[in-house]
């Protein structure tokens, strides 16, 4: 009997010290996402139907994002296409739950959908990584108007 998963996901998750809606906007509005996230920018808001592309300096190349589901402000759920022979598209989850009376919110990252594969376990991993740098930029972003990104991959 194999124990294993046959897909990979993993969870990071954070707090940031805003309400859940204006977390949820520095989110989906891709002028703010191109402040602390998409270093080469990112186009169209994240909401279902729209059309949304991000680039990143470490990445060149405008990456499509399909907006799955948009629940203001609590969940967004997003699909990307992920590298060939790791997947074929993952899944993004994002969870914004109110703390301490709505004055901060509590964002879980999940996304799934990898081989459970070396390949796919070394890209889940890098994406890990990836959303952890995201939820770190968002909060300075947010909190301070800090980019830390900036020049980090150029």
């Amino acid at each position: 009997m194999n124990d294993m998963p046959e897909k990979l996901s993993f969870t990071v998750s954070g707090r940031i010290a805003r309400p859940a809606a204006a977390v949820y906007e520095a989110i989906a509005d891709p002028a703010q996402l191109s402040q602390y996230f998409a270093t080469g920018g990112a186009r169209g808001r994240l909401e279902p139907g729209g059309e949304v592309t991000w680039d990143f300096a470490d990445h060149p190349g405008r990456f499509p994002v399909t907006a799955v589901e948009a629940d203001p402000p609590r969940r967004l759920v997003i699909a990307w296409d992920a590298i060939a022979g790791v997947a074929d598209q993952t899944t993004v989850v994002f969870e914004l739950e109110p703390v301490d009376a709505g004055a901060r919110t509590l964002v879980t990252i999940t996304e799934s959908a990898w081989r459970n594969t070396p390949d796919g376990s070394q890209a889940a991993f890098r994406n890990c990584m990836g959303w952890t740098q995201m939820l770190d930029s968002l909060k300075a972003w947010i909190e301070h108007g800090i980019v830390l990104r900036d020049g980090y991959y150029s």
